[in-house]
């Protein structure tokens, strides 16, 4: 069988095996069509998950600030070609009781609104496909709300409905906890799937023009999503379960289904997902969070030194951890590109999430670009590429407006 990788190292040969009964070969830059910059620069670069949101209320950072400790801001996002990215607005669960979600959803909604207008040469607030293409013709970053968790509206389509006027184009089904109406991939229990409040909720989220999310949801949420929602869905930060069996990861059954439904799996960075069992007890780290305590006591009244302190620590943990190859994560992509098909694969950052525990070459997300010679190297074209860095999150977008006009 011609896999994808194989083609791809058939295709790198061709030149060679043509010289003899062709025109005389060009230079290896010559024949290389555009550098990894020239990609980014064509392309819609769509971050379908950032959890920076959440860091800036609870640390008071800006996005124009850029410091060690974080791994998303203005010029870090303009090195990585971003063009778009979803803000997550999210409250956990565990933490929070559904009216307290709702409350700090809002905080934050408001906060990342803000935070767009004091940069207005940089960011853009988008809530429509146009105002990203719109954004790309001005050179400035598109900036979109996202809801993450069900919890997030207090089982209330009133609220659903105030965080849409906010702003909010995508809303997460679920998060680490089940919701009365959905069932979470994270616990066991729940509801059998959706309720049948949990259908009415998909139904006016189909109404609003908000993308679904199901990249916390379990396997029966996902299927009856499927068969209710009249647009395509996304999951923002997913990997393959083919390659990981982690239970937040699609099945090649799901993968086949949601290319029938014309959505799109977001591949996210975040070690847990792209790697079996690495999230699993280590008893070798309990001195970590020991330390973690001590700096918190240490610097409580310095911010910049006490966040500075916990980011040394953190890499120390993702060190000890052992980080996953860069390889590890592009087969994420290609798994997802050979079931699914090209047209239904994107990638979904999870950034300043998951502490520093992300593979090599996406230490931040100015590292964006690295996936385009990662990509190249499996076989993409340009094209496919361009697919994926964000044309298919733009093209899902584009088709919940159309369904929310009809």
């Amino acid at each position: 069988m011609l896999t994808r990788r194989k083609f791809g190292a058939l295709a790198a040969s061709l030149p060679t095996l043509l010289h003899n009964c062709g025109p005389a070969s060009r230079s290896e830059a010559e024949r290389e069509p555009a550098e990894s910059g020239d990609v980014l620069s064509r392309s819609i670069v769509f971050d379908a998950h950032c959890d920076t949101p959440s860091r800036m209320l609870s640390e008071g950072i800006g996005l124009g600030e850029s410091k060690s400790y974080h791994q998303v801001d203005i010029g870090r996002m303009r090195e990585g070609g971003i063009t778009a990215s979803f803000f997550a607005i999210f409250a956990g669960a565990g933490s929070h009781t559904p009216l307290e979600s709702v409350k700090k959803g809002l905080e934050i909604g408001e906060m990342i609104v803000r935070e767009v207008r004091r940069y207005p040469d940089d960011l853009l607030l988008a809530t429509t496909a146009d105002d990203i293409l719109r954004a790309k013709r001005e050179g400035k970053i598109a900036i979109l709300l996202s809801l993450e968790g069900g919890h997030m509206i207090d089982e209330s389509l009133g609220v659903l409905r105030a965080f849409r006027r906010l702003g909010v184009r995508s809303f997460g089904l679920t998060h680490s906890s089940h919701t009365p109406w959905a069932s979470s991939a994270e616990k066991p229990g729940g509801p059998d799937g959706l309720t049948d409040y949990g259908h009415e909720i998909v139904r006016e989220a189909n109404r609003l023009g908000m993308v679904l999310d199901l990249a916390h949801a379990s396997d029966e949420t996902f299927f009856d999503t499927l068969e209710t929602t009249s647009a395509p869905i996304i999951s923002s930060h997913t990997c393959c379960r083919a390659i990981a069996n982690q239970k937040r990861n699609m099945s090649d059954a799901m993968l086949k289904a949601l290319a029938e439904n014309g959505g799109v799996l977001d591949i996210g960075y975040y070690n847990g997902m792209i790697v079996e069992n690495y999230g699993r007890p280590r008893p070798d780290l309990s001195d970590l969070n020991a330390r973690r305590k001590k700096i918190a006591e240490e610097f409580a009244g310095d911010r910049e030194r006490r966040l500075e302190a916990l980011w040394q620590v953190n890499k120390e943990e993702a060190e000890r951890m052992g980080r996953p190859g860069f390889d590890r994560l592009l087969d994420h992509f290609e798994h997802a590109a050979t079931v699914a098909g090209v047209d239904h694969v994107g990638f979904g950052s999870d950034l300043d999430a998951a502490r520093h525990l992300y593979p090599e070459a996406v230490d931040d997300i100015a590292e964006t670009a690295n996936l385009v010679p990662g990509l190249r190297g499996r076989g993409f074209s340009d094209e496919d590429i361009s697919k994926i860095l964000g044309g298919n999150n733009l093209r899902v977008l584009r088709e919940a407006e159309r369904t929310a006009a009809a």
